[in-house]
């Protein structure tokens, strides 16, 4: 029987240990974007080098799932934790064509720790508690983003690449001693999904059978398009807008998430039930923001940072929402890879707003491109609540 709370001692190491991982990205998304330009770089090949990472996540997702199912997420976050590390020395010994391969690295590694640590999780905690426990997660990923911007950008100007290289050691050192003294509790292991019939191939092919996980992955695919454009091309663009700053949008916009996740920790739905109106209003205040983005140029800096308000609040709730429902509706036996193919339409989502659109702000510009994101996320809204009245009226 499941008696830990989301917030007893074993899950806040384990929430730590989150923030340790990814302090590392609220440096780097600064810093690589700005260090690439200043090498000559393109908004396209800019775009090509941070989608890669989450491009790769995507890739290994659902393998990471398959294998945490298998041999238990201590192992699997043991390993990870030395490819981690290896990317992230990587960056502070390497140029252009370094930095792909290290988001690559850290692609692989950021796909099994957070599949390790996300499943540790929702097996350990009963239904009542599960969603805190995936907001707590989500929450503590991305505290580091609230004051790292700032960070990054003093450390870009003021020492350089050599403290850029200290900084990016220590984390890689300290996260890999937190990380082997963190126990993480094993679900069921072994090849109880092959044998029910739920082998990878045939999950993949539920992603177009199970209505559920399709709506919810083309929501977060869509959505992830915006999170992925704001987080790769702010730090460029933020300079077009008068009094714009991108480490002050980058902060306002990361403090939003983390108190959104922690106020709202108890009002995300967690009864296994659609809900088309909150999911609908989500999706709508990231379109609304995408939109004030795309008029900061010409409007100023009130319009940036009303928009870091939005896109927080609609980041903050977007995913432990869509997560904690597909708890509940996939298949148990299946259940972890499903969900990291869940989790890999938000990586590709990611990985496409630098990739896919880096080529729109090279042939138009950063507003054009904050344009059609809106357009997007208005359009897969209206998605949410029309599909789901479809396939409840074919349900009846």
């Amino acid at each position: 029987m499941r008696t830990h709370r989301a917030t007893s001692w074993p899950f806040l190491r384990l929430y730590a240990l989150a923030f340790l991982f990814f302090s590392a990205n609220s440096v780097l998304n600064v810093i690589v974007p700005i260090r690439s330009e200043s090498l000559g770089a393109s908004n396209t090949m800019i775009g090509f080098i941070m989608g890669t990472y989450m491009l790769t996540c995507m890739f290994f997702r659902p393998w990471a799932g398959h294998f945490v199912h298998k041999y238990g997420p201590v192992k699997v976050l043991r390993v990870l934790l030395i490819v981690n590390g290896t990317a992230l020395l990587l960056y502070t010994v390497s140029g252009l064509e370094g930095f792909f391969a290290a988001r690559f690295l850290q692609g692989v590694s950021t796909a099994f720790f957070s599949m390790a640590l996300q499943m540790g999780i929702i097996d350990s905690l009963s239904e009542e508690e599960r969603s805190q426990g995936v907001s707590l997660y989500s929450l503590f990923t991305y505290m580091p983003t609230i004051t790292g911007p700032l960070i990054a950008f003093g450390i870009w100007e003021w020492g350089g690449m050599n403290a850029f290289s200290a900084v990016m050691v220590a984390i890689a050192v300290i996260t890999g001693l937190f990380g082997y003294s963190t126990s993480i509790q094993n679900g069921s292991t072994g090849k109880e999904e092959e044998q029910s019939g739920a082998g990878m191939l045939k999950a993949v092919r539920q992603i177009v059978t199970q209505p559920s996980l399709l709506l919810c992955s083309v929501l977060m695919l869509t959505a992830s398009v915006v999170f992925g454009a704001v987080s790769v091309f702010i730090p460029l663009y933020a300079n077009q807008v008068e009094f714009g700053h991108a480490g002050i949008y980058l902060m306002i916009q990361a403090g939003v998430i983390v108190f959104s996740r922690f106020a709202f920790r108890k009002r995300v739905p967690s009864d296994g039930k659609w809900h088309p109106r909150f999911i609908g209003a989500i999706l709508l205040l990231a379109a609304i923001a995408a939109l004030l983005l795309s008029l900061a140029a010409s409007m100023g800096s009130l319009f940036l940072y009303s928009a870091a308000i939005l896109m927080g609040i609609a980041q903050a709730l977007l995913y432990p929402t869509l997560m904690t429902y597909l708890t509940f509706v996939l298949p148990s036996s299946s259940r972890n890879v499903l969900i990291g193919l869940f989790i890999a339409s938000a990586d590709l989502g990611i990985s496409l707003g630098g990739i896919a659109l880096g080529p729109v702000a090279d042939t138009l510009s950063y507003s054009a491109l904050y344009a059609v994101c809106s357009g997007l996320v208005m359009i897969s809204a209206c998605f949410a609540i029309v599909y789901h009245r479809r396939w409840n009226q074919a349900a009846v």
